[in-house]
């Protein structure tokens, strides 16, 4: 459920995070990925006055969001900076690691936002930003100027949090950002192959996404039952009950559907990994795997950090996304520190809202004096519990001037094939309205 690799190359092995090849299209259409040298010789005006930039990191829900909204208010060139050829998505993605969704559900091409006038695409990786120069370096070496940054660049894992994990990352892929779901994938139909001890994983928030991992659980324990695999799932939780709470009740009344295969432990955290000899340490003990999906805990893109933005996570003025440090960066997406929940949807209304945020100031306009509370973009997702059915999730985040956010849930109480459908429903509509 939303990725976005910007220190990584431009495309991504699920397992190890090297560099593989991504099968290109025949040929980049003209102007559909240009060169940024080519894009900064062309950006000034026929009468010598340069356009206002903005340059966006990120070719994801967030960055999406952003370029649509800037793209629609047609008050600045637009350079959207995506090392990936295509999009993936994150959001329905447990369908296909656990084998009964298809890849090609989840890819989508960049050619209508590149259509869209005055976005220039450039297909490369952000290295550094220097903030005092107003520019972004790739990692090709080439310099984009901005008037405003948009940084939407995801998150990373903290691998120092479980020793052990680095030396063992192509081993145990974890599968939260784009294009790693393959191998996560691969671990998956080995286990239904072969059976064994399969022990997943869920940290303490934040993280991307926080139901995906029992839904992962359940996607898959619902194929063990399917096939008459002699497996099981040992589901690790540091929690005390699933994420987030509001949704616990529901998530642990669907859970006991596969009490049979799924060994539900809470309040377990992960101490350290010995790929060689498939054990976890934990805080209840010692515990041997045949296969593992641990899902560690995360933090915004080094990016952030970088530019000093944040440390775990960006600092943001809310509404505006603007960064604390900065007032020509807005960081949105899961990479952005407010209590907002880290899903695609969110990302995708906090990248709308920065759009226009940014176009409002570059035509000089007054901020918008708010009246009562004020509401921050809505979060809409599904927690899939079988190839049919889901529980929809809604958040509704206000929040009165000077105050701290609210956030208010709505929880289907119980899964059902009505959200079940309703949920690829919302992907295919939301992914034709970011994408075309």
């Amino acid at each position: 459920m939303a990725p976005n690799p910007h220190t990584l190359p431009p495309t991504v092995s699920a397992a190890s995070g090297a560099a593989t090849p991504w099968p290109r299209r025949r040929v980049l259409q003209a102007g559909l990925a240009v060169g940024p040298a080519a894009w900064l010789a062309g950006c000034a005006s026929v009468t010598g006055q340069a356009r206002p930039q903005v340059v966006v990191v990120g070719a994801g829900w967030g960055g999406l969001g952003a370029v649509r909204a800037l793209a629609a208010e047609k008050a600045a060139d637009i350079v959207l900076v995506e090392p990936n050829d295509r999009f993936m998505s994150c959001p329905m993605s447990g369908h296909y690691v656990a084998t009964v969704g298809k890849l090609e559900d989840l890819l989508h091409g960049y050619e209508r936002v590149d259509a869209l006038p005055g976005v220039k695409r450039v297909r490369d990786r952000v290295q550094a930003i220097e903030r005092d120069r107003r520019e972004v370096v790739l990692a090709g070496g080439q310099r984009l100027r901005y008037d405003y940054l948009v940084l939407s660049p995801g998150i990373e894992y903290m691998e120092e949090s479980l020793p052990g994990f680095a030396a063992a990352r192509e081993a145990l892929p974890v599968g939260f950002r784009a294009f790693e779901h393959q191998a996560v994938r691969a671990q998956v139909e080995r286990f239904l192959a072969q059976g064994g001890t399969f022990v997943m994983s869920a940290p303490k928030p934040p993280y991307r996404c926080p139901p995906a991992p029992y839904e992962r659980a359940m996607l898959i324990a619902e194929q063990v039952k399917k096939r008459g695999v002699r497996g099981k799932v040992v589901f690790l939780d540091a929690n005390a009950a699933p994420m987030p709470a509001p949704t616990a009740q529901p998530i642990l009344g669907a859970l006991k559907a596969y009490a049979d295969v799924i060994d539900y432990r809470p309040g377990v955290e992960l101490q350290a990994v010995d790929a060689g000899r498939r054990t976890l340490q934990t805080s209840a003990g010692e515990l041997r795997f045949d296969h593992a999906n641990l899902v560690l805990p995360m933090r915004a893109n080094g990016l952030v950090r970088q530019a000093g933005l944040g440390q775990r996570w960006a600092d943001v003025e809310l509404p505006t996304f603007q960064a604390k440090a900065d007032a020509r960066i807005f960081v949105i997406g899961d990479a952005q520190g407010s209590p907002q929940p880290k899903s695609g949807q969110v990302a995708f209304g906090q990248g709308r809202a920065v759009g226009e945020e940014i176009a409002r100031r570059l035509r000089g306009e007054a901020a918008p004096v708010p009246k009562g509370e004020i509401e921050l973009p809505l979060g809409i997702c599904w927690a899939a519990t079988s190839h049919d059915e889901a529980i929809n999730v809604n958040v509704v985040t206000t929040m009165a001037p000077g105050q701290a956010p609210r956030l208010r849930f709505t929880v289907d109480p119980q899964p059902s094939a009505r959200s079940g459908t309703a949920a690829w429903s919302w992907a295919r509509g939301i992914w034709r309205t970011m994408l075309g």
